[in-house]
């Protein structure tokens, strides 16, 4: 797992954020992944029958392991960082990075610090006061292929913490069954 994270974590350092509102996405499949503005946890549990975790790293870190426009978003404190990979049926979906400061890690009805094998997102958008800002996606040449990430903000209760998210060669994303699929039967209503 060393490996897929120092790849990963490389990738995603070569990123060049697009607004999303900017993103032009191929099809509707594609703008399912990248653009929802709702937990993308829930949305892999829907496509597998077993979404699991893989935790890579869980540490705190200076602001000076921060990118700039990182510390734009969150602001430059001491930051736990999480990555992960999502699996869907045991296949890697899904690496993400998450940086919480720790400013926003008190007075939360859970305590994300111990997270473990559990999906971030099905914790964070149990709460009650959640919302997504910032949305940001691009697409990445690299030796495995061309990928998608997206980043975003995610306020809980009011404070901040950002994710970014790659999407790995055998993500859904990069299926056009399903959209081959919900297109077909389109066809054969008419």
């Amino acid at each position: 797992m060393s490996e897929i994270n120092s790849w990963c974590a490389s990738v995603l350092k070569k990123v060049q954020w697009q607004d999303a509102d900017t993103f032009t996405c191929s099809n509707e499949w594609q703008q399912y992944w990248l653009l929802g503005l709702d937990s993308l946890s829930r949305r892999l549990e829907q496509h597998c029958q077993v979404l699991s975790v893989s935790v890579l790293d869980n540490t705190h870190v200076d602001s000076s392991a921060l990118r700039a426009d990182e510390i734009a978003l969150i602001g430059d404190g001491v930051c736990l960082r999480r990555k992960v990979v999502l699996r869907g049926d045991a296949v890697d979906w899904i690496y993400g990075r998450t940086l919480i400061p720790l400013s926003s890690l008190q007075d939360q009805p859970h305590d994300l610090t111990k997270q473990g094998h559990v999906p971030l997102g099905i914790t964070v958008f149990s709460a009650q006061d959640v919302f997504r800002d910032q949305l940001q996606v691009a697409k990445i040449l690299t030796e495995k292929g061309e990928l998608f990430a997206r980043r975003s903000r995610l306020w809980m209760n009011g404070k901040p913490m950002l994710v970014a998210e790659l999407f790995l060669p055998k993500a859904s994303i990069y299926s056009d069954n399903y959209y081959l699929e919900k297109n077909n039967s389109k066809g054969s209503e008419e």
